[in-house]
């Protein structure tokens, strides 16, 4: 079974997918934030098609390790999927993701104007690989 990595943002949600054996990560795809039940039922198909048993979705963390607005508005995300999608769901720090994953993307000569889809998958992936490092024995 796999695991699914979400990557929410106000425009578009990065979608990241574990191998099999929970040790790679890669990305997969970005999702419109909205319309909501649109992304609901895509995130749905990717359950089913992927036979995906555990969502991680990144949680903003200021630097200092707080949480901030972007936080809260992680938890509202997370809420309304646990209300429609009944795979468990997790959270997981996502600091720098989104810098490293545009980083990556530039460094293997991707234009700034090719990264905007690519870039919140790519972000997602970092995310999902941070945590299945940390399943690691």
């Amino acid at each position: 079974m796999r695991i699914l990595a979400l990557d929410p943002g106000s425009v578009r949600v990065g979608v990241a997918i574990s191998d099999e054996l929970r040790m790679m990560a890669r990305p997969l795809e970005f999702i419109p934030a909205e319309p909501f039940p649109a992304l609901v039922d895509r995130v749905k198909e990717l359950i089913r098609d992927q036979q995906v048993e555990l969502i991680v979705v990144g949680m903003p963390r200021n630097m200092d390790g707080t949480y901030g607005e972007a936080a809260a508005k992680a938890r509202e995300f997370v809420a309304a999927l646990k209300d429609v999608i009944l795979v468990p769901i997790r959270t997981w720090d996502e600091r720098l993701t989104t810098v490293s994953a545009a980083k990556a993307l530039r460094s293997g000569g991707t234009k700034a104007a090719q990264q905007r889809g690519k870039i919140d998958a790519a972000a997602a992936a970092i995310l999902l690989q941070g945590y299945l490092d940390s399943l690691a024995p």
